[in-house]
């Protein structure tokens, strides 16, 4: 991938419970073009810890780094989640409800630890990363979110 922002199209997608509009995975809404919205690209890499996981959002860019950890400290404190897409199209989402997920800063973007004292919540997200993992292994990208707004757009190194 080139740039260090990217546009998606979400015309066609179902609205999801959450959603304002139809701009994108988790209900941001679109300024220009109908369908579309401009988020931060990065390299994406999700990893189980003994009591949750670990997103790790890296940006090749500084503008594109400056910019999510810009949307990060505006929306950390709300529910945080991902969007994996194909081809435009939703395939899964995971949404965090059950963990508690911290943002801390990096020299190149940001990562998030999702985690949870109770062995089964803990079980949900660690699933929820193998999932995401396999997926972006495949060739999916992920959109991180936070309060349902992405943050960025992240594809596997």
């Amino acid at each position: 991938m080139s740039g260090s922002m990217t546009m998606e199209r979400m015309m066609g997608a179902m609205p999801m419970p959450g959603m304002t509009g139809y701009a994108s995975p988790m209900g941001a809404p679109s300024v220009g073009m109908p369908g579309a919205m401009m988020v931060p690209r990065c390299t994406m890499t999700m990893e189980k810890t003994a009591d949750g996981c670990k997103i790790v959002c890296e940006c090749a860019s500084d503008v594109a780094c400056s910019t999510l950890q810009s949307l990060c400290k505006a929306m950390a404190d709300s529910m945080c989640g991902c969007c994996v897409m194909m081809n435009g199209l939703p395939v899964c989402t995971c949404n965090f409800a059950m963990a508690m997920c911290k943002v801390e800063y990096t020299k190149k973007g940001v990562t998030v630890v999702c985690r949870s004292g109770d062995k089964d919540c803990c079980k949900m997200i660690q699933s929820c990363c193998d999932c995401m993992t396999a997926m972006l292994a495949a060739g999916c990208c992920c959109y991180l979110c936070f309060g349902g707004t992405p943050v960025c757009c992240g594809c596997a190194k």
